[in-house]
C-alpha cells in the first residue's frame, strides 16, 4: 500500500508543536537547483570558486536549506492545502557538500480568526549548529487532507570527466596554426572560432573571401584577428591547405563547408606531400557519461571495406591516438558478430590474423583481442555469461570495426540514442584532420579539436614523425 501524505487542520494545531526533515545536501542537489533556477555561478557550482566567494556560497546553499523548510510546512506541518504568505529568514553560516541539513518548524503564533499561523523555522547541520534561522507565515487548512504520496521521478545527472578531462590536457599550449578549408557556412565559421577562443588553434581561413565573410557576418562573429587566404572555390580550398600543410605553415586542417571527399581527395593525392607510409583513418573519441576514459571507435569514415593490411594501419592509428590521450596500454576488442572464427565470415578471420600479427611484433603498444561481438568487448557481465576469458572482454578501449557502415551506425548510435559526445580526427597524414558536422553539438566540436591539438603537439615534440604501434 502506497504510504499516505496527510495534512493537519488549524483546529488541530497548538502552540508549540513542532514537524522536522532531514536530507544530507550532495553535488547532484547543487547542480539540479542550478539548472531550475539558471543560477550557474561558479560560487555554488566550483568548489575552488566557492572559497572565494563565501557570501554567494552561503545564500545559494541556503536556499536548498530554504526549499527543505518549505517540504516541511507542505508535507508535514501543517501540511497539504497549505497556502504559504511569506518569510524572513537568515543565513548564518554556510551549507556545504555533504552537510546533513535538519529543516525544523515551530508554531509560535496562531490567529483564530483568519486561520493564519506563524513558525519559527530553523536549519542545523549534523553538528547541531544552526545555519538558517526565521519566519513563515501561512494560512492552514481547515480540511482533512489524506491521499497517497507522489512518488517523485529519479533524476539523472549526466557527467562527462572524460570529457572535461580531454579539453583539460590540451589547454595552456601554444594555439596549433590550423587551416580550415572552405569554411563558407555560419556552423563551420563558428567551429572556427569557438576552437581558437578556447586558446586550441590560430585559424588560417582558406576559400572564397566574400563567401567567408557573408557566413562570418550570419554567425555573429569577428573573423577579424584570423589569417584569410584567398580561393576560388571548395576544390582550390582544399589544394591550397594542404599545400600549407606540407609547407610547414599550418600543423593541422580543419573541415569547413565542404565535403568529405574533396577534402581527403587533396590530402591523399600523390603530390599532396601529407601521405606516410599508413593507411589514412578515422578515429571516433567516443566519451560517454560516467566514463573515466574514452571509447575509441575506428574506422567509421574514410575506409569503406579495408582489406587486413588496412586494418592493420587502422589498428596502429588508434593505438597511437590513444597513447597521447593517455592509454598507455590499450585494449583493442576486434569486432565482429560472433566470438568464433568462421572462414563464411571474413571480419572474424581478419580478427584472427590481427591478433597473431600482434603476437608477432607486427603491432605493439597495446593488447588486442578478437572476433569479439560488442556486447562482450564492453560488458564484463556479456563476456563471463559466455565464457570468455580475455583481458580485452569488457574493457575495451579501442572498437575496431568491420567495414565503415557497421561504424557509422555504431558511433551514431551511441551519439543519438547513448548521448555520447563523439569527435573525429583523421590519423594516417602528416597532420592531424579535424572532421566537423553541422550536426555537431559545441562539446563535439570542441572536443574534436582538442583531440587534433594533443596529436599536433605530441607529433611536434617527437620532430613531426608517425606513430610507431606498428612495422
Amino acid at each position: 500500500m502506497a504510504e499516505l501524505i496527510e495534512n493537519r487542520t488549524f483546529a488541530e494545531i497548538a502552540m508549540g508543536d513542532s514537524a522536522s526533515l532531514s536530507r544530507t545536501v550532495t553535488k547532484d542537489d547543487i547542480t539540479l537547483f542550478a539548472t531550475v533556477s539558471g543560477d550557474v555561478n561558479p560560487a555554488h557550482l566550483d568548489p575552488e570558486f566557492a572559497a572565494q566567494d563565501m557570501f554567494h556560497h552561503v545564500i545559494v546553499h541556503g536556499m536548498w536549506g530554504a526549499g527543505l523548510i518549505s517540504a516541511v510546512l507542505g508535507t508535514r506541518l501543517p501540511g497539504p492545502g497549505t497556502i504559504y504568505l511569506s518569510q524572513s529568514l537568515k543565513f548564518i553560516a554556510p551549507v556545504n557538500i555533504g552537510d546533513t541539513i535538519t529543516a525544523t518548524v515551530t508554531v509560535s503564533e496562531r490567529d483564530e480568526a483568519r486561520r493564519r499561523l506563524t513558525l519559527a523555522c530553523q536549519c542545523t547541520n549534523q553538528d547541531g549548529k544552526p545555519v538558517i534561522v526565521g519566519d513563515a507565515h501561512v494560512i492552514a487548512p481547515d480540511e482533512k487532507v489524506s491521499r497517497p504520496r507522489v512518488v517523485l521521478p529519479q533524476v539523472h545527472i549526466t557527467e562527462n570527466p572524460c570529457h572535461e578531462r580531454l579539453l583539460a590536457m590540451a589547454k595552456g599550449g601554444t594555439p596549433v596554426p590550423t587551416a580550415v578549408v572552405h569554411p563558407c557556412s555560419p556552423a563551420a565559421i563558428e567551429a572556427a572560432v569557438e576552437a581558437a577562443e578556447a586558446g586550441f588553434i590560430a585559424p588560417w581561413l582558406v576559400g572564397p573571401e566574400a563567401r567567408i565573410r557573408a557566413a562570418a557576418e550570419e554567425a555573429g562573429r569577428d573573423i577579424t584577428p584570423f589569417r584569410l587566404i584567398p580561393a576560388e572555390h571548395s576544390h582550390a580550398a582544399s589544394a591550397q591547405a594542404v599545400a600549407l600543410a606540407q609547407q610547414g605553415t599550418v600543423a593541422m586542417l580543419m573541415k569547413g563547408s565542404l565535403h568529405t571527399d574533396e577534402l581527403m581527395g587533396a590530402v591523399v593525392a600523390h603530390d599532396s606531400g601529407l601521405r606516410t607510409g599508413r593507411r589514412i583513418s578515422h578515429v571516433y573519441v567516443m566519451q560517454l557519461d560516467g566514463r573515466e576514459t574514452p571509447l575509441l571507435i575506428t574506422d567509421a569514415a574514410i575506409n569503406i571495406d579495408p582489406t587486413l593490411e588496412d586494418k592493420h594501419d587502422i589498428i596502429c592509428n588508434a593505438i597511437d591516438l590513444a597513447h597521447v590521450l593517455g592509454l598507455p596500454q590499450p585494449k583493442v576488442a576486434i569486432l565482429a558478430a560472433v566470438e568464433t572464427v568462421n572462414p563464411a565470415m571474413r571480419a572474424t578471420m581478419d580478427a584472427a590474423a590481427l591478433c597473431k600479427m600482434a603476437d608477432r611484433g607486427q603491432i605493439t603498444g597495446a593488447i588486442l583481442d578478437g572476433p569479439l561481438a560488442f556486447d562482450n568487448a564492453v560488458s564484463a557481465e556479456a563476456a563471463r555469461e559466455k565464457g570468455i576469458v580475455s583481458p580485452v572482454a569488457g574493457q575495451a578501449d579501442i572498437l575496431v570495426v568491420p567495414n565503415l557502415e557497421a561504424g557509422n551506425m555504431l558511433a551514431k548510435q551511441l551519439t543519438f540514442m547513448g548521448g555520447a559526445d563523439a569527435a573525429g580526427v583523421v590519423l594516417g597524414a602528416r597532420v592531424p584532420i579535424i572532421l566537423t558536422s553541422r550536426a555537431d553539438s559545441l562539446r563535439t566540436r570542441a572536443a574534436s579539436s582538442a583531440v587534433a591539438v594533443l596529436l599536433a603537439r605530441s607529433r611536434a615534440a617527437k620532430g613531426g614523425t608517425q606513430g610507431g604501434a606498428g612495422q
